[in-house]
């Protein structure tokens, strides 16, 4: 804390920014990053207010243009970051707040790949907040910049689009956009955003993850569910990975559960759910929410509550609990 406080010292105390300051700051912004999808919110919270500020301070001071640009671009993936935080936390009016700043910010540092990143943070804010038909639309506007970046938002954006298609009931467009989002790899080109690494960049046990959430929406599709959400599964099956994500892992084993539910086979169901229902309330945040809610409808749709009452029981029990309910 004390180091902290000192380089935020020297970076606002200085005259102008230097490089070795926004040097610094993109290490700090990238270990947010990275660090965002393997931990609890409330751990990487109090770093990412502090590293906004510093970075909202630096920008109403003149800057050069090329510092201005490094500062708008850093200052938007942290204003995402935080939109992240508001949506893990069950705010999603917060998360469009956050996602709106940052895309202006976006808009000043000129970075197609930070807009395409964040066209599919907002679709993802939409997804979960039940508002697919919106889903739909900002994966849609970040086509082209994605295009233009050619990195793995070009993955992302279809496959948000597919689950939300798939929400929507909409079977045909839903498989189409899996199939693109898996087409897309063949054309995929790192970006500044892929370097970041973690939350900034989309990978291959996402894809297969997004792939079994949208087929877990369509009637007749459990065994694809199933394939797609234990390949995601296994993809996520070590937390050494600098590609594991415990929230990615969570919605991959309730698809898996929905899958099993689908086919009749309950036992096995709990199975795939017990690693989720096992998380400790920090790590409860509002897509995992969701997810496990899933599989209770999932249950009670296909009539089978009374004999999967043990596992009824622990969902209901583990969703009265979430992350956004904790004292912060």
């Amino acid at each position: 804390m004390a180091a902290q406080r000192a380089r935020q010292y020297a970076m606002l105390a200085a005259e102008s920014t230097s490089p070795a300051a926004i040097e610094q700051l993109a290490e700090d912004v990238q270990r947010l990053a990275l660090a965002y999808p393997q931990r609890p919110v409330s751990h990487v919270l109090p770093d990412l207010v502090e590293t906004q500020d510093t970075l909202f301070t630096l920008l109403e001071r003149r800057q050069a243009p090329n510092q201005s640009r490094d500062l708008h671009f850093l200052a938007g993936i942290t204003s995402g970051l935080l939109a992240k935080v508001s949506h893990d936390m069950a705010d999603p009016h917060s998360a469009m707040l956050q996602a709106r700043t940052a895309v202006l910010c976006a808009e000043q540092a000129g970075h197609p790949g930070l807009q395409a990143w964040l066209r599919g943070l907002q679709s993802l804010v939409a997804y979960w907040a039940g508002r697919y038909a919106e889903a739909v639309r900002y994966a849609e506007a970040g086509r082209e910049h994605a295009t233009q970046a050619g990195g793995t938002s070009a993955v992302w954006l279809p496959a948000s689009a597919a689950r939300a298609y798939a929400a929507l009931g909409n079977a045909e467009q839903a498989k189409a956009a899996i199939t693109e989002a898996e087409d897309a790899w063949s054309r995929v080109r790192p970006d500044e955003m892929d370097e970041m690494g973690g939350i900034c960049t989309f990978n291959q046990p996402r894809t297969l993850y997004y792939a079994s959430d949208a087929l877990a929406w369509l009637p007749g599709e459990a065994t694809s569910t199933e394939r797609y959400a234990l390949r995601a599964a296994q993809a996520y099956a070590d937390p050494n990975d600098p590609a594991w994500a415990f929230g990615d892992q969570a919605g991959s084993h309730a698809n898996l559960a929905i899958a099993r539910v689908a086919n009749g086979d309950l036992d096995a169901a709990a199975d795939a759910l017990a690693p989720v229902l096992n998380l400790p309330a920090d790590q409860r945040i509002n897509g995992i929410i969701h997810s496990v809610r899933r599989v209770h409808q999932a249950i009670t749709r296909a009539g089978h509550a009374n004999d999967a009452r043990d596992l009824i029981d622990g969902i209901e029990h583990f969703t009265h609990a979430p992350a956004n309910a904790l004292p912060r």
